[in-house]
């Protein structure tokens, strides 16, 4: 249960979660020193004014939630349409993009001149972002005492962490930590109990051998991610000690830790415990009541929420340790950035960005979609809701949550791509053999960053 004095103790763990991205800015700047305070507009930034009641004006919206079937799409409409009732003048026209395809497309309409307005950038994408697209500082973008207002309520620290050179060029807007759902009910048909969650990794393939033994599937850890995005896999490599980049910036790829863990989540494929399905079939399978375990992002909490009601007892736990390392996740969501072209499209897209990261906004992305509250506020709000409660184990590591690492280099993505696409899904799901196989894309990494 997330009661007052657990309030109390997310918000003095906020800051860590938000101050390991701080690995973003460093990369896009390749500027690894302390950088000032993000709480005031550099000097050398001119303030675009507010918009005339009277301007009317439409902007674009890329983002990989809208449009979406699920709560996803639906949450991201409901922020839509509250900002459009609260801004009259300002219209939004949105984009539904697959968020694999998020980069391509907005290097894709850059290079045309069409550049949407905001774009939703998922953070382990934001620093190939940062790099080639013409993304105007959305801090750069109000007056200063503006911004100051705007963000009083958002920890300072938040704001620090995802800055380049001071500055925050994207706004902090979803953010997800991995949790391990837990279908109870077949827990209890397993002769499980749930109120005992497997803790490490043994544990997990031990209970979800028991469920696949009472007639359901057991589990599915899902690093072969569907989006493309690998920060399941740095979440799994990270607890077993290791790292895909290192400490200097260079791919670790093939190292013995990265190999190990993949190694386990292959036995898991192979002992039966997890189904060698793709991700999006995994999540089917446990919304529908056929999967005892999944181990994802946070961002699915309301959808599972949704479609557990009335079939089946929806619990969560915290993500599980190999032996005696502790659990080292990463995080996940994106940030939203601005490639308006005029002042009067980026001060239309300023307050966009404003609404959807204000108290009603975050209310909206929590309680609809499952992304984490960045505002104590909210947190106080929803404190006696079923989904924060849920939450809770995730928010219990955040004191743990660890740095999301970017490849070097223009093509990053094409590396994150490689990595999932060449070895991640080929060991977890079809046996390819471990170290020849990250042998051979660390190569190929090593040739898209360097």
């Amino acid at each position: 249960m997330l009661g007052r004095m657990s309030h109390r103790r997310l918000w003095r763990l906020v800051p860590a979660m938000f101050a390991v991205a701080g690995v973003l800015a460093a990369a896009a700047c390749g500027d690894g020193s302390t950088t000032p305070s993000a709480g005031s507009t550099p000097a050398a930034a001119e303030a675009i004014p507010t918009l005339d009641a009277a301007t009317k004006v439409t902007i674009s919206f890329l983002s990989y939630n809208y449009g979406t079937p699920g709560l996803g799409g639906t949450g991201t409409q409901a922020l839509i349409d509250a900002f459009q009732k609260a801004h009259p003048n300002i219209t939004i026209k949105p984009q539904g993009v697959p968020v694999a395809d998020v980069l391509t497309k907005l290097r894709t309409d850059t290079a045309a001149g069409t550049p949407p307005d905001v774009a939703q950038i998922g953070w382990s994408k934001m620093a190939e972002a940062y790099t080639a697209l013409p993304i105007t500082p959305v801090q750069q973008i109000p007056p200063a005492t503006e911004w100051q207002q705007h963000t009083a309520g958002i920890s300072q620290n938040i704001l620090t962490a995802v800055a380049s050179g001071g500055v925050v060029k994207a706004m902090p807007y979803t953010m997800s930590i991995p949790i391990l759902y837990i279908n109870a009910d077949l827990f209890r048909k397993a002769g499980l109990d749930p109120a005992k969650p497997p803790t490490t990794m043994d544990e997990v393939k031990k209970d979800a051998l028991a469920i696949k033994g009472a007639g359901a599937e057991g589990v599915y850890i899902g690093v072969a991610d569907d989006s493309k995005s690998d920060f399941m896999t740095q979440s799994v490599v990270n607890s077993n000690g290791g790292s895909l980049v290192g400490k200097d910036g260079v791919a670790t790829v093939g190292s013995k830790p990265v190999v190990d863990a993949l190694t386990a989540m292959q036995d898991l494929t192979q002992s039966g415990a997890q189904p060698a399905v793709s991700s999006a079939s995994a999540v089917a399978a446990f919304q529908g009541g056929k999967l005892g375990m999944l181990l994802t992002s946070t961002a699915l909490m309301a959808a599972a929420q949704k479609s557990a009601a009335g079939k089946f007892e929806l619990q969560t736990a915290a993500f599980p340790t190999f032996g005696s390392k502790p659990a080292k996740p990463t995080y996940s969501g994106a940030g939203l950035a601005v490639l308006a072209k005029d002042d009067v499209h980026k001060r239309a897209a300023w307050e966009f960005i404003k609404f959807v990261t204000s108290e009603a906004g975050f209310e909206i992305i929590t309680s609809q979609i499952g992304y984490l509250p960045l505002r104590p506020a909210v947190t106080t709000k929803l404190a006696d809701t079923p989904i924060l409660k849920l939450l809770q184990p995730s928010l219990s590591q955040l004191d743990t949550v660890t740095p999301y690492t970017s490849f070097k280099g223009t093509q990053a993505n094409q590396a994150v791509v490689a990595l999932q696409d060449e070895a991640v899904a080929p060991i977890v799901l079809h046996g390819a053999n471990p170290g020849p196989t990250l042998t051979s894309v660390a190569d190929k990494i090593k040739k898209l960053t360097t």
